[in-house]
């Protein structure tokens, strides 16, 4: 990802949002030459000189100061995750020597890996860099699908929901879910732009869905926070489950991701369903660890849990469920 033509498309796409009265300036009528902000009214509510707000919006951002961008992302009325993008947008980046890898792969502690095993009523798996699925549960990869089953290029969040059709049966919202992972992609890459296998993952989708292209072009930016998800199991059917999510300490580009229902719900009685049923599944069915991934493989799972796979599933696109 080029850092200066993503601040400039970034800086461009928030101000078309916004409307002179959604900041208190007056509209004085007239069709607008292009949506939203014009640039100097931008700069006004920053207190920046025209010339000076400009010349960021084309990518100059080295020299800005900390306390013009927190006024710009005021003006701008960018949300947390959103202005911490700017200010990455804004560093220099330390480019990488050489041609090998562009981090290390990520490992998952074994205590976390123990952790996840103990929370047998509750779904949950680890998410790494890239949305990659580092590590889950037997009642995650139940619900969300048979993640044990399918090879390492494919245990990424983004590339099943996108590009596995079962995800759009699953997520019963299919278009916020899809939103929030471009957004999460998006946070990624601005964290490191070097990064060549996020660079191959959204090549990737952006050749082969046109949803991600579309939904890419916008320059969203969201982070993993808490919410609801509605889902409609292939098992037990629709499932209304909270999510939260936890960064353990060591990995700053690591999340649990925990999902419960509500109790006495349906839906918590549908977990407990699907939790008996996959405990009296057929013996060893994708109980083993997953081997070690093959040399350039784009998801570094690490940890791998023990899981279950779900009776009657098979691996591979085909026959698993979106994340």
């Amino acid at each position: 990802m080029d850092q200066r033509t993503e601040l400039s498309e970034f800086l461009r796409s928030r101000r078309a949002r916004l409307r002179p009265a959604d900041v208190g300036l007056p509209d004085y009528g007239g069709r607008r030459r292009v949506p939203g902000l014009r640039r100097e009214e931008l700069a006004q509510l920053a207190g920046v000189s025209t010339a000076y707000y400009v010349r960021l919006e084309q990518g100059h951002g080295e020299s800005v100061s900390a306390a013009v961008l927190d006024a710009i992302a005021r003006a701008l009325r960018l949300d947390a995750a959103e202005h911490e993008h700017l200010r990455r947008l804004t560093r220099p980046v330390r480019r990488r020597a050489g041609r090998g890898p562009a981090v290390r792969p990520q490992q998952v502690r074994p205590e976390l890996q123990q952790l996840l095993d103990a929370m047998e009523g509750v779904p949950a798996y680890v998410l790494g860099r890239r949305l990659d699925v580092l590590a889950w549960n037997r009642l995650g990869n139940a619900v969300v699908g048979d993640i044990a089953a399918l090879p390492p290029e494919q245990r990424n969040m983004a590339w099943q929901v996108f590009l596995d059709p079962a995800a759009r049966e699953l997520y019963l919202d299919w278009e916020s879910k899809a939103t929030d992972l471009v957004g999460m992609l998006r946070l990624d890459a601005g964290r490191d732009p070097d990064d060549p296998r996020l660079a191959s993952l959204i090549g990737e989708l952006s050749v082969k869905s046109e949803d991600f292209r579309r939904l890419w072009a916008a320059h969203d930016v969201r982070d993993k926070g808490h919410g609801v998800k509605e889902l409609h199991h292939p098992v037990v059917g629709r499932l209304t489950l909270r999510y939260e999510t936890f960064r353990p300490a060591g990995d700053p580009d690591q999340v649990l991701v925990a999902y419960h229902a509500d109790p006495q719900s349906s839906s918590a009685e549908s977990l407990r369903l699907l939790a008996s049923w996959i405990a009296t599944g057929p013996p060893g069915g994708g109980a083993d660890r997953q081997p070690a991934d093959p040399p350039g493989a784009r998801p570094e799972p690490s940890g791998v849990p023990e899981s279950e796979a779900l009776p009657g599933s098979g691996a591979g696109p085909a026959s698993s469920t979106g994340r």
